[in-house]
């Protein structure tokens, strides 16, 4: 890489925008309001008929069985984990590229992630990377749709069934995808033993702070409904022991949580469902119009989308060449900045952290994941960008990219 310019070189003039354009946006309406206001003045505020509701709207959606509404995805990861019997000295395979929550899933259970590397391309999990990490020890495989884009279900599925793992598909980013593989078809949160969404502000679908698992297992969704609410059975036909008592008894089978969604936050989460199919289509016109605009940009990488994922973007990655720009990924981030389009890094490698470190992990694990970390930048994707906002991406990206490739 050639000598550097210097940054302020560049903050000359007006910048693209003067009103700064963040990397993620919630968009929730007068309408959405309403649906909270009703419920808040019903009988039920905590979890109750309109967490029912909503799960039975993500199963309509996704075509799975089951759904468990949760508190967040990290807790839907956690019970996963969990209900896959994950436990103390087993294993858990997952990628470094992805929020801490999908490897410290297996952590919370007593067991420990192990990291398999990425697609060069495509930036998912490798399975042939996965399969090489299987030992005895593994019991599950946390695979994230990173971006928003499926992961290779049909190789996992295969590498899962064939070694006895249970399928664990984080699809915080994912909601609204579908894989269309050679032996298994149909919409994210259908396909793998359990899938986790997320309900975060910056997700397609918001309700605050919110999670789920899917499952088509009936096995599996009546634990994690137990794992949910504090291991807490009331249903006399599914008592551990006889008792004659009121309807007032219940049993703890187990050590659950109170990972329970309110039904506040289930009636927004309903009303945005309702949306996913505007929010999922106005993602994916801003996701080709930033295609098109950087498909032959000098000394900018675009992430390959796999020909069995119709993607809903969660986000959008722009990946800087060192052998053509003669910046850094800092200097692009903060110039970016400077013009008025705020960006993110998704993410830094989990093994990198301090406390992965402490846990005894080094550094070079997975070669190319750490190396695709070193030039990525999020820009910014959400429903409510107007076409100028989008445009002002456009311009501000081209700007930089032609300064630096200079």
């Amino acid at each position: 890489m050639t000598e550097s310019k210097a940054l302020p070189a560049i903050l000359g003039g007006e910048p693209v925008r003067k009103k700064k354009i963040y990397y993620g946006k919630q968009w929730v309406t007068q309408e959405d309001a309403a649906a909270i206001a009703e419920t808040a003045v019903s009988d039920y505020v905590t979890c109750g008929p309109k967490v029912e509701e909503a799960e039975r709207l993500l199963c309509e959606l996704t075509g799975a069985e089951y759904a468990v509404l949760v508190c967040n995805c990290t807790a839907a990861l956690h019970i996963a984990a969990l209900a896959a019997g994950v436990g103390p000295g087993d294993e858990v395979i997952t990628t470094p590229l992805t929020f801490m929550a999908s490897a410290n899933c297996a952590l919370y259970c007593g067991a420990r992630p192990v990291f398999a590397d990425v697609d060069p391309e495509t930036y998912l999990i490798d399975p042939k990377d996965v399969e090489a990490k299987i030992t005895e020890r593994t019991k599950a495989v946390v695979a994230v749709d990173y971006t928003g884009q499926a992961v290779m279900i049909d190789e996992l599925r295969e590498i899962c069934d064939r070694h006895h793992l249970v399928f664990i598909e984080d699809a915080a980013h994912s909601i609204g995808t579908v894989y269309h593989g050679k032996k298994y078809d149909g919409a994210v949160g259908s396909l793998a033993d359990m899938t986790c969404f997320s309900f975060h502000p910056v997700k397609t679908v918001t309700c605050g702070e919110g999670g789920a698992v899917l499952t088509n297992d009936k096995a599996l969704y009546e634990k994690l409904l137990l794992l949910r609410s504090h291991g807490m059975e009331h249903d006399p036909e599914r008592f551990l022991e006889a008792r004659d008592e009121g309807s007032w008894f219940y049993e703890q089978q187990l050590l659950g949580f109170n990972y329970r969604l309110t039904d506040l936050q289930a009636a927004l989460l309903i009303s945005q469902l309702r949306k996913l199919g505007s929010f999922a289509a106005r993602r994916k016109e801003i996701a080709r119009r930033y295609d098109e605009a950087f498909a032959d940009l000098p000394g900018i990488r675009l992430q390959r989308e796999r020909e069995d994922s119709d993607t809903v973007r969660h986000l959008y990655m722009l990946r800087i060449d060192p052998k053509v720009l003669t910046c850094t990924r800092r200097e692009f981030f903060d110039a970016m900045d400077a013009e008025g389009i705020h960006c993110q890094i998704h993410y830094i490698p989990v093994y990198t952290f301090p406390y992965y470190r402490q846990l005894g992990y080094e550094g070079h694990l997975c070669p190319v994941a750490e190396e695709i970390y070193g030039g990525i930048l999020s820009i910014p994707l959400y429903p409510r960008m107007t076409d100028e906002e989008v445009s002002g991406v456009i311009t501000a990206v081209k700007k930089l990219a032609a300064y630096y490739a200079g």
